[in-house]
Order: structure tokens, then C-alpha cells, then sequence
């Protein structure tokens, strides 16, 4: 008797990416101006199913840190490839808008939780 054949429970993995962004000095004016095209980004992800977190540095140590701004954002999430990973980071709009001075892409693994 031949076994019962198994469903084809093959899900191609994608490789979990950090993106994390490093402010310009003094671009919260040109962040403020950029998020709501930033986070339309974001949540496309979101609705993909391959955003894991998102959300930016407090550049003091509050939840609303005012004029002081932020120093950067943290972007984890799925790509295909790095190469996918970093051409998303490249098109983000605070690139075009000047306020990342610097964006550090990386294969991340999850471990906990």
C-alpha cells in the first residue's frame, strides 16, 4: 500500500532585514514633512504581512521628545534578498528628503520572542 500522500506544506522563507536610519542634524522639520509618505511605505509591509516593527529613536529620553526630535528609526522586517532589502531602504522618502544622513541595512535573525 503506498503511503498517503503529504500536502505540499512548502512556504518559501524570506530573510528577516534591520534597516535603521540615522537622523540628520537638525531634520525634524523635513521628518514631519516626509512621514506621512514614510508611513504609507510602512504599512504597506504591514499589510504584506512582512513588517515585524517599525518606529523611530527619541533623541531624549521621552515618548514625545518635541523640538529635540529623533536621531533615527528602526525598521525590521521580510525581504526576498538583501539586495530587495536595501533598494526598499533606498527609496524611502526620508532619504529623498534629506533626513537620514545614513542607512545601515542588515540580515537579521529573530530569536526571541
Amino acid at each position: 500500500m503506498m503511503p498517503a500522500s503529504r500536502p505540499n506544506t512548502h512556504v518559501e522563507l524570506q530573510m528577516l532585514y534591520a534597516i535603521v536610519g540615522k537622523d540628520r542634524p537638525d531634520s525634524l522639520s523635513a521628518r514631519l514633512t516626509a512621514r506621512p509618505a514614510h508611513v504609507e511605505r510602512l504599512i504597506a509591509l504591514r499589510d504584506a504581512g512582512r513588517l515585524v516593527l517599525a518606529g523611530p529613536f527619541p533623541a531624549i529620553d521621552s515618548e514625545d521628545p518635541g523640538p529635540a526630535g529623533f536621531s533615527g528609526s528602526l525598521i525590521v522586517a521580510e525581504f526576498a534578498s538583501f539586495a530587495d532589502a536595501q533598494a526598499w531602504a533606498d527609496a524611502d522618502p526620508y532619504i529623498v528628503a534629506g533626513v537620514y544622513e545614513k542607512v545601515d541595512v542588515r540580515p537579521f535573525r529573530r530569536t526571541l520572542p
